[in-house]
């Protein structure tokens, strides 16, 4: 069981989880109460992201790494959506170019200027429309500069090329909704998990399935790559409804290496992988703790280390990418956690205990960077390439100098694969059906209501004549 120890040489038994003190929270902030499974939280070197509650639309924050303490009521915010914003990502390789997506079926691209926002921002840089419905996910490609993906309620995965602003692959093997998505290291393999209970991995350029998994044992809800060990890991829940991982061999699906239980509790599992030290992370949705193993390509595959624990629940969790860690405090991994009752956004630290103050190339190998190593139409057309590495002892400081160029573009029908996905809309589900007919009760007793006011006014207008035709002539 994962709370059994497993004594063994490992240069991360030691790790330590450290929370950061409240002058260095972010505090007074309405995160969201939208019950979407989605961590609502993003961060870059530079700047921390949020779902916010709002009326009326919906909207995020983004706030400077260094304005920590209480934020302000009337902060400005990212408010150009027109419905629940459901999943923001940060590009990899601008450090001030944010997706979002939303119920209102939108996917839109944003710039946020030097020192963040001074003014509500309702102008985007891109709007992306290709689904008929709510979009839940969005997924920046790993190597390829402006290559977006997203993953709508309408079952599809399409792929936008931001240079030209419009979708130029359409993913179709989907017969419910997305889940999770995942990359292998170079991009060249996605994986997804569904609500049709099945694990797939997939060429994302021609959309053809190359395993898939009928998970009937082991209900997939997230999937991640494990880097270069051609290893996936899902969580899930067992056929007795407890929380379950298991880890899979991407080139055969027919059956899971190993599956283990964690525990009975029913929030959502949440898997962080860390390529660089083979380290798991689990965090579970609405839990305090969060657990870590190490993951080895030889039996028993997973070692658990040890575990975080806190009083405060978590709806989500932000993760900073490697170049934006304090090697000197010799941090290998930063969460940032979402505590809804508190209005609080708190940093935790996983922290290898290490006596020297000079630089541990052991724990921080070559990692990958802020440059991309393929254009758009390069990885479209085919070509496959590692990441741009960069050593963190150099470059961790170092700031991307690529700038975003946002194309023009003139609206239009959005055509994939000969269907406009505008005019093809799936079947709705149930709750869409009754929303539907709400809105129509709705429009319907406006319009009664408007009928009555109007024969109203047109009698009283029929009395006044009566009454004008009945009077006597003044001469």
């Amino acid at each position: 069981m994962s709370w059994r120890p497993q004594y063994r040489s490992s240069k991360f038994r030691n790790v330590y989880g450290k929370v950061a003190n409240r002058e260095h929270c972010f505090d007074g902030i309405p995160i969201t109460k939208n019950v979407h499974d989605n961590h609502f939280c993003a961060v870059n070197a530079r700047f921390l992201a949020i779902v916010t509650e709002s009326a009326g639309g919906g909207s995020f924050l983004v706030i400077p790494l260094e304005q920590t303490g209480r934020i302000e009521p009337n902060y400005p915010k990212v408010c150009g959506h027109q419905g629940n914003v459901l999943d923001i990502k940060w590009n990899p390789f601008i450090d001030n170019i944010i997706a979002s997506c939303s119920e209102d079926t939108s996917v839109r691209i944003w710039e946020v200027p030097e020192g963040g926002l001074k003014r509500n921002m309702t102008e985007a840089l891109l709007e992306l429309h290709g689904h008929s419905r709510r979009v839940g996910l969005v997924e920046w490609h790993p190597t390829a500069n402006n290559v977006l993906f997203s993953a709508g309620y309408d079952y599809k995965v399409l792929i936008w090329n931001l240079d030209v602003g419009e979708p130029v692959k359409m993913i179709d093997c989907h017969s419910d909704v997305i889940l999770c998505m995942s990359f292998n290291t170079d991009g060249s393999l996605l994986t997804t998990t569904c609500k049709d209970k099945k694990l797939r991995v997939i060429e994302p350029r021609s959309g053809r399935v190359l395993q898939e998994a009928n998970c009937k044992n082991h209900r997939v809800n997230r999937v991640v790559f494990l880097g270069n060990m051609k290893r996936l890991l899902t969580t899930g829940v067992s056929r007795w409804n407890t929380r379950q991982i298991a880890l899979w061999d991407q080139e055969d699906l027919s059956m899971p290496l190993i599956e283990e239980e964690i525990d009975g509790l029913s929030g959502l599992l949440f898997p962080f992988y860390d390529a660089d030290t083979h380290m798991l992370y689990l965090a579970g949705k609405g839990d305090g703790n969060i657990r870590y193993y190490e993951i080895s390509t030889e039996k028993p595959y997973l070692s658990y280390l040890m575990e975080f624990r806190s009083p405060a629940p978590q709806k989500g969790l932000g993760v900073m990418p490697k170049h934006g860690l304090d090697v000197t405090a010799c941090e290998v991994f930063r969460f940032y956690k979402l505590v809804t009752l508190k209005g609080l956004i708190e940093p935790i630290s996983m922290i290898v205990p290490r006596r020297s103050d000079s630089y541990q190339e052991d724990i921080y190998p070559m990692t990958p960077g802020t440059e991309p190593a393929l254009t758009p139409d390069e990885w479209l057309g085919g070509i496959n390439r590692d990441p741009v590495l960069m050593s963190l002892k150099e470059g961790y400081k170092k700031s991307s100098k690529m700038v975003f160029k946002a194309p023009i573009k003139e609206k239009k029908s959005v055509v994939v694969n000969g269907i406009d996905l505008l005019e093809n809309v799936p079947p709705r589900t149930e709750n869409e059906l009754l929303r539907m007919f709400f809105r129509q009760q709705d429009e319907i007793r406006r319009l009664k209501e408007e009928l009555a006011q109007k024969d109203i006014h047109i009698r009283q207008l029929q009395l006044e004549l009566k009454n004008l035709r009945n009077s006597p002539k003044n001469c």
